[in-house]
């Protein structure tokens, strides 16, 4: 690296007793700023060594305070400065002081240098200026694969999905984070089927999957019903050890199983895993939810609490799941509960719209209408459609029509809800009711859905 040539370099022609304190971990930062300080007379050599150690774990915005003391001391920045410094204007999401150190750069002539070109690179892209990251990118007379995974990223970033595949097919030589940088890409897109042959054609070059392949994949497998494909990844998986030694690919196995339905392999899974983190018991209560197993899946949460372990909002979500399709009233109560009470984790959106659904599956419709108004949060149409379908299927009108009113102004535009409305009129014979919901639509100018029926409109 740079800062270690530029140092052995130092050690040539003499040494000095200041200089050991950034031999040190990195991390150690603190206690090398404190010897850095008591130093009266600071070189390039220890300001480029501090300025390349606060790019990295910060402050960065130190980077360019020495930068600025450089300066005012008359020391002539080198190649080895611009590169951390740029880095830290990245870090800071910076522009306008990172376009300074650009023209700086440009001033100097430094910009010759590839680690610097990329510093740039960088820059533009975090800060989501791809036209000067283009300038500079295109002005590169050898790129290397670092620099085409900035531009990919950066245009994917920007939700330029096509630019970034288009560089990607342009490249020559390709790493594991190329791949798993398109993929991922493509997958955040909603592009799951083009990620999948990405996937593929990543096989066919002979890359292995990393960590990052396999949590990205297995949800598109999951998506796309790619049954088969997220099972070969399994596989892998367990023959290169990732599945037993990196609890993020089998807490995405035990999800990808539960998702298409195969729940002995997850509950194997789950129990294969050496040391299970919050978000593998989630993935494995969540997942008995998605399938209908409420039951199991309290009690899995109570082997959690057993255990000692502390849940959070998302482990919540998943109880009370699993307590509306068990029909668990009295035990969902107490969940949602404890949750302030015991843990001190406020309830979300998605905890009342799990409370709204349990009640409102079990006939208690008042109580879910109570819940609703009680929110410290504006409810969402979610929580209006949970209790519209709850108040039909046990026959509260009065409630059904006020979700329906509710979700009206709440998406004046969806022509579903007026549909609803009219068939509640109409099925009460409320006849004046049907003829001011059909004014009301034609002064909103919503127009009814092809394949939507009503009597009166």
């Amino acid at each position: 690296m740079p800062i270690s040539s530029a140092t052995t370099s130092t050690n040539r022609t003499k040494s000095s007793p200041t200089l050991s304190p950034f031999a040190a971990p990195l991390t150690k930062m603190a206690y090398a700023s404190r010897v850095f300080r008591q130093t009266q007379y600071p070189n390039i050599l220890l300001l480029n060594s501090m300025i390349k150690g606060y790019s990295l774990c910060g402050p960065f915005g130190e980077s360019l305070h020495l930068f600025s003391l450089m300066k005012n001391r008359g020391i002539c920045p080198d190649q080895y400065t611009f590169a951390p410094l740029i880095k830290s204007c990245s870090n800071l999401c910076d522009l306008k002081l990172g376009q300074g150190v650009h023209a700086e750069i440009l001033v100097i002539g430094f910009d010759c240098h590839s680690s610097i070109r990329i510093g740039i690179i960088e820059l533009y892209t975090t800060c989501g200026r791809m036209e000067e990251a283009k300038k500079v990118f295109d002005a590169m007379p050898r790129r290397d694969v670092i620099a085409w995974n900035l531009m990919i990223r950066g245009f994917c970033k920007m939700g330029d999905v096509d630019m970034g595949l288009h560089l990607f097919r342009q490249m020559s030589e390709r790493s594991i984070v190329t791949w798993n940088s398109m993929i991922a890409s493509l997958a955040q897109s909603g592009k799951d089927k083009e990620a999948l042959e990405v996937f593929c054609e990543m096989q066919d070059d002979g890359f292995e999957l990393d960590e990052a392949t396999v949590v990205t994949m297995l949800p598109v497998c999951t998506r796309l019903g790619a049954i088969d494909v997220g099972q070969w990844i399994h596989s892998y998986a367990e023959s290169s050890g990732l599945s037993r030694d990196v609890i993020s690919v089998g807490n995405s196995l035990i999800d990808f199983y539960c998702k298409c339905g195969i729940l002995e392999t997850a509950r194997r899974i789950f129990n294969e895993i050496p040391r299970r983190n919050v978000v593998s018991w989630n993935a494995m209560i969540s997942g008995l939810a998605f399938n209908g197993k409420g039951e199991l899946g309290v009690d899995l949460f109570e082997e959690m609490m057993s255990k000692g372990l502390n849940p959070n909002e998302a482990t919540f979500v998943g109880s009370l799941a699993c307590c509306a399709h068990a029909g668990l009233v009295e035990r969902g109560r107490v969940l949602f509960a404890s949750m302030s009470a015991n843990h001190r984790i406020e309830p979300k959106l998605e905890h009342y719209g799990c409370m709204v659904d349990l009640l409102g599956r079990s006939g208690y419709i008042k109580e879910a209408y109570g819940l609703i108004k009680s929110m410290p949060m504006k409810p969402n149409a979610a929580l209006w459609g949970a209790l519209l379908s709850a108040s039909r299927t046990h026959g509260d009108v009065e409630l059904a029509e006020c979700a329906v009113k509710e979700l009206i102004n709440l998406e004046p535009w969806n022509s579903g809800n007026y549909v609803l409305l009219s068939n509640i009129y109409a099925e009460e014979g409320r006849w004046d009711e049907v003829e001011k919901v059909r004014v009301l639509m034609r002064e909103k100018s919503v127009k009814k859905a092809p394949g939507h029926s009503a009597i009166g409109l």
